[in-house]
């Protein structure tokens, strides 16, 4: 099989394309016959070296979708042949979906739908998983997502037309809430819009706080940030008391730094998060919400959903890499096998 590897941290010059044996599924695994790779964040900064590197040769990416071509000791036989979306995949392990076969435990190859696209398979996984998380850790918020959770909640998604927060705008609207959500200018507003937020603001015009505020006069309830270092004064110039700012990224890597007072008498609630140590109930529970919404439509991709898919071969991953790396805006995604 064709595979990409690299067996340095580095840029994406590392990234070679090679053959390998196909590999056998162990007790508890797939094997996916694996159609598009999802490239995240995480996936360059991975193979960059901002975290050690465990094996001597690794396949990156941790999300993609494809079929499940063969079972290990253990697993339903039914499987083969069912078309799944997988998370997680290269956590722990040498073997990503950047492969024409990946093996991965069974629990981390979910379910998909026959009327939904490998797209929107290979879309979920970080995303959608890392935007399950943010909405769930409100004090006096629902731990689970559904029809109704969220309802007469306001939501502010940070930079809606990026990944994770396209994401948060989709489950959050999916759940009944009021979905706000900042951008720079007219094209990610129509990103932003076309994938469900009722309301855009440009935090870089005029008076966005009073602008978020003249939509939720109470205050936001839950922050979704990409940027904390520069929207932490908007965040909580808008957030109620009580409010909860889930940050999953710094974009732009500005230092924060929080008014102590401040936030005491906000009763803020700062939850920081990342998949890979979230723990294995709530990455279950993220599991179970995002395939429901999968199953309800509540999760496309695409340029009229908000979410314009980048793509490369497998052959140029380095190039998608590279891509995500430049801020590429919408989903890069590799074409795997036809």
């Amino acid at each position: 099989m064709k595979a990409i590897i690299y067996r340095d941290n580095g840029g994406p010059d590392v990234l070679q394309l090679v053959d390998r044996e196909l590999p056998a599924p162990g007790p508890g695994e797939v094997r996916v016959r694996v159609a598009v790779s999802g490239v995240n964040p995480t996936d360059w900064k991975t193979r960059s070296g901002n975290r050690p590197q465990q094996f001597p040769e690794v396949t990156p990416h941790l999300d993609g979708a494809g079929t499940i071509d063969a079972v290990g000791e253990g697993v339903d036989g039914s499987r083969v042949g069912q078309r799944v979306w997988l998370f997680m995949a290269a956590a722990g392990r040498p073997t990503g979906t950047a492969a024409e076969f990946t093996v991965v435990p069974a629990e981390q190859a979910v379910p998909l739908p026959d009327e939904v696209a490998f797209d929107v398979g290979a879309a979920l996984g970080v995303p959608a998983l890392t935007a399950h998380r943010a909405l769930t850790v409100a004090e006096d918020g629902p731990r689970r997502l559904g029809p109704g959770a969220l309802d007469g909640r306001v939501v502010l998604a940070a930079g809606g037309a990026g990944a994770v927060g396209h994401a948060v705008i989709q489950l959050a609207r999916w759940a009944g809430a009021t979905v706000i959500s900042t951008i720079s200018g007219p094209e990610k507003a129509r990103l932003a819009t076309a994938a469900g937020a009722h309301h855009v603001v440009n935090y870089r015009e005029g008076a966005p706080a009073a602008a978020i505020r003249a939509i939720a006069p109470d205050g936001v309830d839950i922050v979704a940030e990409v940027a904390l270092g520069a929207n932490l004064a908007l965040d909580l110039a808008v957030l109620r008391t009580r409010g909860t700012i889930s940050t999953y990224a710094n974009d732009g890597g500005k230092p924060v730094e929080l008014d102590v007072t401040q936030n005491m008498m906000l009763n803020t609630r700062f939850q920081f998060l990342v998949l890979y140590t979230v723990g294995r109930d709530a990455l279950a529970a993220a599991v179970e919400d995002v395939a429901a919404a999968v199953r309800d439509g509540a999760l496309p991709v695409g340029e009229d959903h908000g979410l314009p898919l980048v793509r490369f071969p497998l052959d140029r991953t380095a190039d998608a890499h590279r891509a995500v790396e430049s801020g590429a805006v919408g989903k890069v995604v590799v074409d795997v096998t036809p």
